[in-house]
């Protein structure tokens, strides 16, 4: 038996989404790995996904983060 049971980080009070179990969690209940948050409020837990998917849009979106050159052409002269 182990002298030290390894704990997963969080506090009660911070909500996360849970990735395995599709569900909102209070508290450090799975691995960090396996959740989005910390989150104030379960109302934005269970929006982590569509968060997600929107910061994922803006970035794709963004002209920053693109290697294409400023005249849009991708393809080699």
């Amino acid at each position: 038996m182990p002298l030290f049971k390894k704990r997963t980080a969080g506090k009660p009070g911070e909500w996360y989404y849970c990735l395995e179990h599709k569900k909102v969690e209070e508290g450090p209940e799975c691995p960090g790995k396996d959740r989005f948050g910390p989150y104030a409020s379960p109302q934005e837990a269970q929006r982590a996904m569509e968060t997600a998917a929107e910061r994922n849009l803006q970035w794709e979106n963004d002209p920053r983060w693109h290697d294409a050159p400023a005249g849009g052409s991708t393809e080699e002269e």
